[in-house]
């Protein structure tokens, strides 16, 4: 998929609301898909967060101080459109703060997603980059925790499975609501049809607001 294909479905994606993917999801067959309650965007008034997963993982483990050069490297390949999405057993400390968001910033990189903590919210947040993450801590990952691989599968922890594995190239959605992985195989059809829902949902909403009973909103209109 080209660049700007890409970027045109991520800029649809952002008119559609999680709970209307989620329905979709399920409709599909694809009912895990939902991220634990947890995920919550930092600072709260962050936005929505949309593009395709880049993933990113490490671990536990003590080395020195200054720097880890194998994060450095992961981010570099990052692209118009990503969402890095960071995994890995680092409870307690932070995965990222202000410098490293800057600089995914920088190559086009539109958010993140933690299944861990981040730390420097506020100065994140003057920069327009969405973050969702399980927590925030003041603790920093360097001589702690230290990425080991990228572009890599992945699992975050799932809302109605303990784990939601997300591929590269998976598209990542998150609002209000909560936080959703589509699989990158069927991303078109999800949003096509979610479109769809999206149209049907503003016209009953219209025809509430005119006047009509839920009760005949739902007979005219069925299910949704």
């Amino acid at each position: 998929m080209d660049i700007e294909t890409k970027i045109s479905i991520r800029q649809r994606f952002l008119a559609v609301d999680t709970s209307n993917v989620g329905d979709i999801l399920d409709e599909m067959g694809f009912s895990h898909q939902g991220l634990a309650a947890d995920f919550l965007p930092y600072p709260s008034d962050a936005g929505k967060l949309a593009g395709w997963a880049y993933t990113i993982r490490g671990q536990h483990t003590p080395f020195g101080l200054g720097g880890d050069a194998d994060k450095m490297q992961a981010c570099a390949g990052l692209e118009e459109g990503d969402i890095s999405v960071w995994s890995g057993d680092g409870e307690g400390i932070c995965y990222f703060g202000e410098l490293i968001a800057i600089g995914m910033q920088e190559r086009g990189c539109v958010g993140a997603l933690v299944d861990g903590g981040i730390r420097d919210v506020r100065w994140i947040g003057e920069r327009n980059f969405p973050v969702f993450a399980r927590y925030r801590t003041p603790i920093q990952s360097i001589t702690r925790w230290k990425v080991n691989g990228w572009q890599c599968p992945v699992f975050m922890r799932g809302a109605t499975t303990s784990r939601v594995k997300v591929e590269p190239g998976d598209f990542i959605l998150a609002d209000e609501d909560g936080a959703l992985v589509i699989p990158g195989s069927v991303v078109v059809e999800v949003l096509e049809q979610s479109e769809a829902l999206t149209r049907k949902e503003i016209e009953i909403r219209a025809s509430l607001d005119s006047g009509m009973s839920l009760a005949e909103a739902l007979a005219r209109y069925g299910h949704v």
